[in-house]
């Protein structure tokens, strides 16, 4: 089971949270093949309604929710859920991103103990653990990971975690502190191929963020990294194979090929749907370039089957 947890019960969190202001644009009709379990139906109805009512009886707030993962119905079905940390509110405002922008709120201390204690009431095999970006705090956030770390290594020493981290772009030392926690698995996506960075990640880094990966794995060679990709922003097939030979030259083990699916008409507009037969020739490139695991799908997302990519690459 996966999970992420955020650190602002309801009463806390802002009733009207900003949205990037951009132009509508056109959202395209999906294609046969991107078809979602529909949250709370079937046979599973019954976990799925459980593992909603522990999530909100645990005041936590998941990417599955706040991103609109297509997942939500068969992962919450088979009591599966990713969590965020460090509150609901970017301070970045990425074009493909549907959570909300602005100046967060302080970090809540107690955070790293109440998702230690739901990773223990949910019988948790693995955690993934995301947050938003958080520039505005000098270490971005590396101090409250690894304290969340800390504290579900004491309750849960069983688990494995994983860390969907942001990029701590200049904040020296910060990677150093998530080095010192030891996660099982260290994670980072560079979302997109370098040539639309300025559109689709404005205020991050192509270089910045692969080297961040190199950089995990030179200070923590026995811990495997893991990247992933959007695709269906305006790229060609020839870019995502060159980001994916950058991720093998810099010692990713695990990387994550997605169809974007916009949001709302205020992000970024599908420019096309990739095909289920090229994410499956992408998944064999990242086969032959080494990759110990490679997950390539329409539906794929960062920690959708995160248990099953970590037995495979550590075992």
């Amino acid at each position: 089971m996966t999970v992420l947890i955020d650190n602002l019960t309801p009463d806390k969190r802002p009733r009207h949270p900003e949205k990037a202001n951009r132009p509508d644009s056109e959202v395209l009709r999906k294609p046969s093949w991107i078809r979602a379990k529909a949250p709370g139906a079937g046979p599973e109805a019954g976990v799925y309604a459980e593992t909603k009512k522990i999530i909100k009886d645990n005041n936590l707030v998941t990417v599955c929710e706040e991103a609109a993962c297509p997942n939500i119905g068969e992962c919450w079905s088979q009591r599966h859920a990713t969590m965020m940390i460090m509150g609901e509110i970017c301070t970045r405002a990425c074009a493909f991103c549907n959570v909300s922008t602005g100046m967060p709120l302080p970090l809540d201390t107690d955070e790293p103990a109440r998702v230690a204690d739901a990773v223990a009431k949910l019988g948790l095999r693995h955690i993934v653990i995301t947050s938003v970006d958080r520039d505005d705090l000098n270490d971005g956030g590396a101090q409250h990971f690894a304290d969340t770390i800390y504290a579900i290594r004491a309750n849960s020493p069983e688990t494995s975690i994983e860390i969907l981290t942001p990029d701590f772009l200049r904040k020296e030392g910060a990677l150093e502190i998530v080095v010192e926690a030891r996660p099982d698995v260290f994670n980072h996506n560079l979302e997109t191929i370098p040539r639309l960075y300025k559109k689709v990640r404005p205020g991050a880094d192509y270089a910045w963020s692969l080297s961040l990966l190199k950089s995990f794995r030179q200070l923590n060679p026995n811990v495997p990294t893991k990247s992933g990709l959007m695709l269906g922003l305006g790229e060609h097939l020839s870019e995502v194979r060159s980001v994916m030979s950058d991720l093998r030259e810099n010692n990713v083990d695990m990387v994550t090929l997605g169809q974007y699916l916009q949001p709302s008409k205020q992000h970024l507009k599908v420019e096309r749907f990739v095909s289920p037969e090229e994410f499956d020739d992408l998944a064999d490139f990242g086969r032959s370039l080494g990759f110990k695991s490679v997950a390539s799908g329409p539906l794929v997302r960062s920690s959708y089957h995160a248990d099953l990519q970590v037995a495979e690459t550590l075992h």
